[in-house]
């Protein structure tokens, strides 16, 4: 009896032993699966919709996390920053227009060498992250706006001399972003000061404050978001200065836009439509005035919807 009972036992503890091992294989093979659907739910099958998204309750939103004032992740994990408010105005107005909550916000760092191939994958929905419009971008990506107009400009103590473009004398030092659009604008046109490139305008700024560059050149509102920083957390006071051509032009024009999916003209349409009201209602103008303070002036309203000025380059 003692042989039966313990052969019985045996055969009890083996069996529970395979149903453990058919178990974790059962409880594996759920976890792959939903992992999978993650994955794919998290858009490597290609591009999203954002209309679709914002009714089904989610969106990924691409943005900068190191641009004071237009894109940033603060210490306690917010986004702040023109960028992020002008997004968070586009999916409120599209959501509350087709009586849709409004959905879950996810927010996605996207470099700017990144920001076509983020898209495209279906990482993000749109982007909004000082994306320029161009040529070149608009070959693999759609645009809504442009939303703002920018313009190069230089950021420079407040007791540096420089007024404009006729004071940037031969050996000024200068400072940009490495292989950046304005980097190479100094290369080609002021081929006598001493530029040097730094990987972040973050680290460009403070060159200016220890006084190693005269100026950083890039963006207005990138500058003027930098302005505001310094002044707010070590009283600097930093100034941003226009660069304009001989007959009052101005030296560069840079036009914001919304980057989503090629061919999603539903999408695109209902950002422009939240974009004209952005504009008209003033909101634009308060977000402008939150983040990049008092001293940064908004242009005229561009023609949101028409990018023909790309021809124009």
């Amino acid at each position: 009896m003692k042989f039966s009972l313990l052969r019985g036992g045996q055969g009890r503890s083996r069996n529970r032993g395979r149903r453990g091992v058919v178990g974790k294989r059962v409880a594996a093979a759920v976890v792959a699966v939903a992992t999978t659907m993650s994955l794919a739910a998290c858009g490597s099958g290609g591009p999203r919709n954002l209309l679709a998204d914002i009714e089904s309750g989610h969106v990924t939103l691409g943005t900068k996390y190191d641009q004071p004032g237009l894109g940033e992740r603060t210490p306690d994990r917010e986004f702040a920053g023109v960028d992020t408010d002008v997004s968070r105005y586009v999916i409120e107005y599209i959501a509350n227009k087709n009586g849709w909550d409004v959905p879950e916000m996810e927010w996605r760092e996207t470099p700017s060498a990144q920001r076509e191939t983020l898209i495209n994958n279906g990482e993000v929905n749109m982007i909004a992250a000082t994306y320029s419009i161009n040529a070149g971008r608009l070959a693999a990506v759609d645009f809504a706006g442009p939303y703002l107009v920018t313009h190069q400009a230089l950021l420079v103590r407040g007791s540096e001399g420089i007024q404009g473009l006729d004071d940037v004398a031969p050996g000024t030092r200068l400072c940009s972003v490495s292989g950046s659009t304005p980097a190479q604008k100094v290369k080609d046109a002021l081929p006598e000061v001493q530029l040097q490139e730094f990987d972040t305008y973050a680290a460009c700024a403070e060159g200016v404050k220890q006084g190693v560059v005269d100026a950083v050149t890039t963006d207005a509102t990138i500058l003027a978001g930098f302005a505001q920083r310094y002044k707010e957390r070590f009283g600097d006071d930093f100034r941003v200065v226009e660069l304009r051509n001989p007959d009052g032009s101005y030296w560069t024009n840079e036009y914001y836009g919304i980057g989503l999916p090629k061919g999603d003209d539903a999408s695109r349409e209902a950002i422009n439509e939240a974009l004209e009201s952005l504009y008209d209602t003033g909101e634009l103008q308060k977000i402008l005035k939150k983040h990049l303070g008092d001293k940064f002036e908004l242009d005229d309203k561009p023609a949101i919807g028409d990018l023909s000025f790309v021809e124009k380059k």
